[in-house]
């Protein structure tokens, strides 16, 4: 029987041919990352490989490393086996990782997003014959609305409060979803405000990336500068003794998870804006049709009921397989740095 191009292994996800791993979950020699987030790139590895806009954000979370950029859809050669690298649209610099030997070609999405959301490189889709696909949203209830409309009503929840004389402060991960929401936030309204962690990290995102003025809240910040105006801060924050200061406040989340009116319950959050780096339902089948692909393997969410209505229902090859990469849920910072 024929060795599949790529195996999921005890390390991560592997092509032996070339013996290289891809968003390996235990320390390797050779890795290609294909974003930021800490659950695709693990601290350990001998030397990454990359999208060159992601070297910044990687080198910015792991330190002093070993690590090659990669222009987009600029193919390199491992032992014979062809690698290339295509927008995934999940955050800034995200990957999908082409793989091709002799004629057969495999894709691995990482995370990924289907609508342009005006900051990250738009996803592109790529032909294949096997799709590795996350399915983090898998499940015909999340469908996103509009971005456009998402961001109205933040911007105008923003307004809202801010003629009530209380501070807004929205929830989003440090990477990814704080530079989508910086974005798009309606700065005729007022100032933004930013927690030590989203600027830190919007500061290197400032190297390849256009971002609208942001201040960082220090310990010397006055409150009454601040009053009115919006915070963008880690999910970490919330409930911390840094927040206190900021009476009186509304607190946001922009999640995917927001679809659920638990979620909003159990995170003790005022409001909860529908905002997902993930795609949705319809975006997960239109990608994967988008890709010719005759087999699919779903990672990392909803895979047992996604792969079985892909194979029930749309006639695919399709299995599961575990990995140990997280879910949105999860992908929250795990302590607050720079608690000034």
């Amino acid at each position: 029987m024929k060795q599949p191009l790529l195996v999921f292994n005890e390390k991560g996800i592997y092509c032996e041919k070339a013996d290289v791993y891809i968003d390996a979950w235990r320390p390797v020699d050779k890795c290609i990352v294909t974003h930021g987030h800490a659950d695709h790139s693990r601290w350990g590895h001998k030397h990454y490989i990359t999208q060159t806009n992601n070297v910044p954000i990687i080198k910015h979370r792991l330190g002093e490393i070993s690590v090659t950029g990669k222009a987009w859809n600029e193919t390199f050669t491992i032992n014979g086996v062809k690698f290339s690298l295509h927008p995934a649209g999940h955050i800034i610099a995200s990957s999908q990782v082409r793989v091709e030997y002799k004629g057969e070609v495999w894709i691995f999405t990482g995370d990924f997003k289907t609508e342009d959301d005006g900051l990250a490189e738009i996803y592109e889709p790529v032909k294949c014959h096997t799709f590795i696909t996350e399915c983090t949203f898998g499940l015909p209830a999340f469908k996103w609305e509009p971005q456009a409309e998402v961001f109205k009503d933040i911007n105008n929840w923003w307004a809202t409060n801010k003629s009530e004389g209380r501070t807004s402060i929205l929830f989003g991960y440090s990477l990814g979803k704080a530079q989508r929401l910086l974005k798009h936030l309606d700065t005729s309204i007022g100032k933004i405000y930013t927690h030590g962690a989203v600027e830190n990290m919007t500061e290197v995102a400032r190297t390849n990336y256009k971002l609208p003025e942001t201040t960082l809240i220090t310990r010397d910040t006055p409150k009454e500068d601040i009053k009115g105006n919006i915070i963008v801060a880690p999910p970490s924050a919330h409930g911390s003794t840094w927040i206190r200061r900021f009476v009186p406040f509304v607190t946001a989340s922009a999640s995917g998870w927001m679809t659920f009116r638990g979620a909003r319950r159990r995170r003790a959050i005022d409001r909860g804006f529908v905002l997902s780096d993930h795609a949705d339902w319809e975006g997960l089948l239109s990608a994967i049709k988008a890709t010719g692909c005759e087999k699919v393997i779903a990672t990392h969410g909803y895979t047992d009921i996604f792969a079985k209505y892909l194979r029930e229902e749309l006639g695919y090859d399709a299995r599961t397989e575990k990995t140990q990469y997280e879910e949105e849920s999860a992908e929250i910072d795990k302590k607050i740095e720079n608690e000034d």
